[in-house]
């Protein structure tokens, strides 16, 4: 079935953004024809770029596609135009900027919800010395050595490869191949390969705790990011659908998958996933309070728009970087080691804008799922978000 003709260009398009900045395209799984021939093809001007996508934006009421395509293309088109300005040197403001990538209005977030948090925190963690000495200790201690992760990882991945298998049917032959790496700006990433296959990076440089490694490897692979991109590719791709070969970061695209990966722990194990990962780790010989974890965890949830209030405070109110640093340190409880990591990410130039759809992702995904009924319907939900190519607007009308 040949590609329709304007997504044909959208590709291409999206393709030419590589161009500018490697790592723009996360993953293409369409036709390598048409990627050599952008490759090969003379430089592109941003401008020009941005003047492509807006084009193509005026085109879509006519070009005959679903209205379901027709609304993917076009905020997904939005997105491109802001970029392709962006590398022209457009002076755009920060909380536009995320409007027109992901779809979405950004405000700070309520102190008062961090002190809730924290006086949460500080009745699951009790004892002597500040809150954040506390926790950091408790983090210490919830390391996972270094020469033991790899087996934790096989582990926490075979386990979630099952359950995803009977409630999200995966082709046969996918497959997920992890390797640590170290010196990048994230804890893990997943690199889709096309043809049900994915590796996984899990960055050494960050230590990896107990507690953290199953939302990892959840949200990484089952039923997170791997197994939305093979779903996507056996039903919509496979439909004739290819404007989904193609996943380019700052796009309304990411937000729906980050907010799907981000809930993918809570929606395929649910409450109790620490009681699941304890007995996981018994077996191998380490010893995890997964109640504690579990109790920790939702105390957490309160912190959710720390890190995009200091993306606020960087890019919109142009403080500087050790305030910044300092605000993380105060609310999200890190050391100022992981203050840093965490600037390092939100000062990229192509990944600043991002960690809203983590946060933003996770809320308008989630406050969607926990509006279900019962169960059952919940899991049908999750399941839409694997298969289906919806966006923040679509979701918001639901």
């Amino acid at each position: 079935m040949a590609a329709h003709p304007l997504v044909t260009e959208y590709l291409r398009l999206g393709l030419a953004f590589d161009r500018l900045e490697e790592g723009f395209v996360d993953a293409f799984t369409g036709d390598p024809a048409l990627r050599r021939e952008v490759e090969n093809a003379p430089a592109p001007e941003p401008r020009e770029l941005a003047n492509t996508a807006a084009a193509l934006r005026k085109e879509l009421p006519e070009a005959g596609l679903s209205a379901e395509r027709t609304e993917f293309l076009d905020v997904h088109l939005r997105a491109l135009e802001c970029s392709g300005r962006k590398f022209a040197g457009d002076d755009i403001g920060f909380v536009d900027e995320v409007r027109a990538y992901f779809d979405v209005e950004i405000a700070p977030g309520d102190e008062e919800d961090y002190r809730e948090a924290h006086r949460l925190l500080d009745e699951v963690l009790p004892g002597e010395g500040a809150l954040a000495d506390r926790i950091t200790a408790h983090r210490r201690a919830d390391e996972i050595p270094p020469e033991r992760l790899r087996e934790c990882v096989d582990a926490f991945s075979g386990a979630l490869r099952e359950l995803v298998r009977q409630r999200y049917p995966l082709p046969d032959h996918e497959r997920v191949e992890y390797e640590v790496v170290g010196d990048k700006p994230w804890s893990g990433f997943n690199y889709y390969l096309g043809n049900f296959q994915s590796r996984v990076a899990i960055n050494s440089d960050l230590k990896q705790h107990m507690a953290h490694l199953p939302a990892l490897i959840a949200h990484e692979s089952y039923p997170g990011h791997h197994t939305e991109h093979c779903r996507k590719e056996a039903g919509l791709v496979a439909a004739g659908q290819d404007e989904q070969t193609l996943f380019v970061v700052n796009t309304p695209q990411c937000l729906m998958a980050e907010g799907l990966a981000d809930l993918a722990l809570k929606s395929i194990v649910g409450p109790g996933w620490g009681t699941w990962a304890q007995e996981i780790y018994a077996d191998l010989g380490l010893r995890f309070d997964g109640e504690r974890a579990e109790r920790i965890s939702a105390a957490s949830a309160n912190l959710l728009s720390v890190r995009q209030d200091a993306a606020l405070l960087l890019h919109d109110r142009r403080r500087d970087a050790d305030e910044v640093a300092a605000f993380l340190q105060r609310w999200s409880l890190v050391t100022p080691e992981r203050a840093r990591q965490s600037l390092r990410f939100l000062s990229s130039p192509l990944w600043r804008a991002y960690i809203s759809t983590y946060v933003e992702g996770y809320r308008l995904l989630g406050g969607w799922l926990d509006a279900s009924p019962d169960a059952e319907q919940r899991s049908d939900r999750f399941r839409r978000l694997l298969d289906e190519p919806l966006t923040p607007g679509a979701i918001r009308r639901m």
